[in-house]
């Protein structure tokens, strides 16, 4: 009798250590679920952290490093020698007005002022459902459209196939305002290139040109 008692004394001390062991190592992988999910909750060491476009540099698209001079250094240009064409890529009216007023007054030379417009079929019709600001620019006014790019705070720089110095800026819906002066480009200051840039000569397969009137900094010289 007293060797059974013993027997299910030692079952039931067997079945209880058991059970601590399955337990304390169900905690154990629970505690490590928990540490390991709050890392990629609040992105610890960047865990978990989506790349989105705005978070990219240039907003996610290929960008051109700035041109050096002979001094090995790239710098920002004087506003009036960037010729630019404003234009409205949203459905507010007189967008494109206000903002290219500004920009004289900052010295930029505007030729242009007017809506955004895109092919459709063989008629131009105004796009107004533009989302982010962007800066459309060839490889001779590289340094040009830092210097534009400088003044705003939401614009993304796009090299197209353009030949002249021309740079168009479409104001889209996250425009709200132009950076500050005081921390806008300054003539004559180097240039910091936008994280992964390429070589301007190396970048391929670029945009199509648009329609417009040619430019070059030297027609600013002359008026």
């Amino acid at each position: 009798m007293t060797q059974q008692v013993d027997e299910r004394e030692a079952r039931k001390a067997y079945v209880r250590h058991r059970q601590t062991v399955v337990f304390s190592i169900t905690g154990a992988a629970l505690a490590v679920i928990m540490v390991v999910s709050l890392l990629f909750n609040f992105h610890v060491f960047g865990l978990g952290a989506y790349v989105t476009p705005t978070t990219e540099p240039n907003y996610g698209n290929a960008a051109p490093c700035a041109v050096k001079g002979k001094d090995g250094k790239a710098k920002y240009v004087a506003n009036g020698s960037v010729g630019i064409q404003v234009l409205n890529g949203t459905g507010h009216l007189g967008f494109a007005s206000a903002v290219g007023n500004a920009l004289t007054k900052r010295g930029f030379s505007v030729q242009f002022i007017g809506n955004y417009q895109v092919k459709k079929g063989k008629v131009m019709v105004a796009k107004t459902d533009v989302e982010r600001t962007t800066i459309y620019f060839g490889k001779n006014a590289v340094n040009e459209a830092y210097t534009l790019a400088g003044n705003f705070t939401d614009a993304t720089m796009i090299m197209t196939a353009r030949e002249d110095q021309l740079i168009d800026v479409v104001l889209g819906a996250t425009f709200t305002d132009l950076q500050d002066t005081d921390a806008s480009p300054q003539e004559g200051k180097e240039i910091t290139s936008i994280e992964g840039c390429k070589a301007a000569d190396k970048m391929t397969n670029l945009p199509a040109d648009t329609d417009h009137t040619a430019y070059t900094a030297q027609q600013t010289q002359q008026q």
